[in-house]
């Protein structure tokens, strides 16, 4: 992601620790013709707890009823209520919202442009993975920032796999989100995830299914400051 020199350099994070899981918006800013150096405004927050964080992976968790950042249109009509032809274009603004559902296991590896995301029913039954294509990740000292490329892939246990999202994916790059040369790279990208989903390499392989979070974690709380920009590293 253009722009990134800000991000703090931070260490490894331990278990139990609690950080942001940040997205930043897609395009150029107001005034701009294409995107420039400067980083766009987070418009997705999700406190998350870190389950592991090496040099090879970092695994977070999201948890039932956390109170995250999302983007709505102004009027607070959901995104994905607006149909797709004015979805990217009309006026947005964000909202506080709690986590629904059984909860998210995040796993991402250091440069991998996607992170992989595990879904459970309830009664922890495994449903899905789902690769979320995704700018890779810059870490500061509050968490990490990136930004959404749209394009998504569904995994099931049977190894099966189906591409999810093609026609935001193509919308966006109708109304100007994705540069043609970005595109390019995320379709790239999405092609570097299916060898991996069908040689079943690393997360699929690696029995995260079977995960479950210490009970004595407690729901991380959405700072006031949720959207602030990370200091300027050293020179």
């Amino acid at each position: 992601m253009a722009g990134t020199e800000y991000i703090e350099r931070v260490g490894h994070w331990a278990p139990g620790e609690q950080i942001l899981w940040r997205y930043r918006g897609n395009g150029p800013l107001p005034g701009e013709a294409a995107p420039g150096p400067a980083p766009r405004p987070v418009h997705i927050c999700r406190p998350v707890t870190v389950v592991q964080d090496t040099d090879e992976l970092l695994a977070v968790w999201v948890a039932p009823g956390t109170e995250c950042v999302k983007p709505v249109l102004a009027d607070g009509t959901e995104v994905h209520d607006e149909p797709l032809a004015t979805r990217y274009t009309a006026p947005r603004t964000t909202a506080r919202s709690a986590w629904l559902g059984n909860g998210v296991l995040k796993l991402a590896r250091p440069g991998d442009p996607w992170s992989v995301w595990l879904f459970w029913d309830p009664g922890w039954r495994f449903r899905s993975w789902y690769v979320n294509l995704e700018e890779p990740r810059t870490r500061w000292a509050g968490g990490v920032d990136s930004e959404d490329h749209f394009l998504d892939i569904s995994v099931y246990p049977d190894h099966s796999w189906v591409w999810r999202d093609e026609d935001e994916f193509a919308q966006a790059q109708r109304v100007g989100l994705l540069a043609p040369r970005t595109a390019q790279r995320v379709r790239e990208a999405g092609r570097a995830a299916v060898e991996v989903i069908r040689d079943w390499g690393a997360p699929f392989r690696d029995g995260w299914e079977n995960w479950r979070p210490d009970p004595q974690w407690r729901v991380p709380a959405l700072p006031d400051d949720w959207d602030r920009t990370p200091s300027p590293m050293a020179s």
